[in-house]
């Protein structure tokens, strides 16, 4: 017990340490996201502070492995894909990667953790078991990518990406623990205290963003982990999907509505629902707290009772969702400012 409390301290401590250092050099060698017209935030920022949220939470995830508390096909999945991202991302920030670069190994990054981690597990649909097979890798590698790059979407005020985290992680290990699956926790428990302490170096007013590579890690992580969550649990898949609803809903919300609208999908924004809301409201901080008590008062009772097999899954998800999409259309995601 007493080597688990030291490797919590260090996913904590490591993370508030690193940020702190990669903020320091940041700012000496000139590496800030200045605002521009598609920016949320009016203030030159420094950036790249997520690769302390990466590093710290692999190196004590592999202690966990070590100690036998963390499976190693997860952390192999986490350390491979998750780096992989990380580094693509961290180009990215500092010296612009095209797209289509930037995709390529998003999906090879993606596929690869599905190897790792033994594919998709077997998904429960309204009373009924689908298995897959081959399909699942191609259907979860879907999945990984996009949860990657809509969390990149989604971190564009101050705070917002690393209360969702910390939510859905926290979130991710009470629903091991009601459902009977506690040794599966500390995993996740692990990553919400490394995006904690980022947190503190960048909660409203940030003085420091996550930027590409850490949105990036924690995008595939989260996926990554959800889908652990579904060989321990099909219900449990459904569970972390609820989760996740509030940056899942406004980003696929956002760019069907883009889509339809013929607007080019790949040119950077800020038109998604949270960014319209944070103008609306004069600030970050009142978005992100909003967020945070959605999540607590509305998608987390629902993702228990889908754990707890008191409520389908699919009807759970239903349930979540759509309150949310009247939500993110009425903050007019995807609309065109004007």
């Amino acid at each position: 017990m007493t080597n688990l409390y030291w490797i919590l301290s260090l996913a904590l401590a490591g993370a508030l340490t690193g940020t702190a250092l990669l903020r320091r050099y940041a700012l000496s060698n000139n590496l800030i996201d200045i605002p521009n017209a598609r920016s949320s935030h009016e203030l030159p920022t420094p950036t790249g502070g997520g690769v302390a949220i990466a590093v710290s939470f692999v190196l004590s995830a592999l202690l966990l492995a070590l100690t036998g508390l963390i499976q190693w096909s997860v952390i192999g999945a986490i350390a491979v894909s998750g780096g992989g991202v990380t580094v693509i991302g961290l180009l990215d920030d500092y010296a612009h990667t095209p797209a289509r670069w930037r995709l390529f190994w998003h999906f090879v990054s993606a596929i690869t953790g599905l190897v790792i981690i033994g594919g998709l597990a077997p998904i429960q649909v309204f009373g009924m078991s689908l298995n897959l097979a081959w399909a699942g890798y191609v259907f979860g590698s879907f999945y990984l990518v996009w949860l990657l790059n809509l969390y990149n979407f989604m971190d564009g005020i101050d705070g917002l990406a690393s209360m969702e985290a910390i939510f859905a992680c926290l979130g991710g290990a009470l629903l091991y623990f009601v459902s009977g699956h506690i040794e599966f926790v500390w995993g996740p428990i692990v990553l919400a205290l490394a995006v904690a302490g980022f947190l503190y170096w960048n909660f409203p007013p940030a003085r420091i963003f996550m930027g590409d590579a850490g949105s990036g890690f924690l995008g595939i992580t989260l996926g990554l982990l959800s889908l652990q969550a579904a060989w321990v649990n099909p219900a449990l898949l459904w569970g972390w999907l609820i989760l996740l609803g509030v940056f899942i809903v406004d980003a696929t919300c956002t760019l069907v509505v883009r889509l339809v609208r013929g607007d080019k999908v790949y040119e950077a924004h800020r038109n998604h629902a949270y960014q319209y809301a944070s103008r609306q409201f004069g600030g970050h901080l009142p978005i992100t707290l909003s967020v945070t008590g959605i999540n607590l008062i509305w998608l987390l009772p629902i993702a228990t009772l889908v754990a707890l097999g008191s409520l389908e899954g699919g009807v759970g998800l239903l349930i979540a969702y759509v309150p949310l999409i009247l939500l993110a259309l009425r903050f007019k995601a995807g609309q065109r400012e004007g």
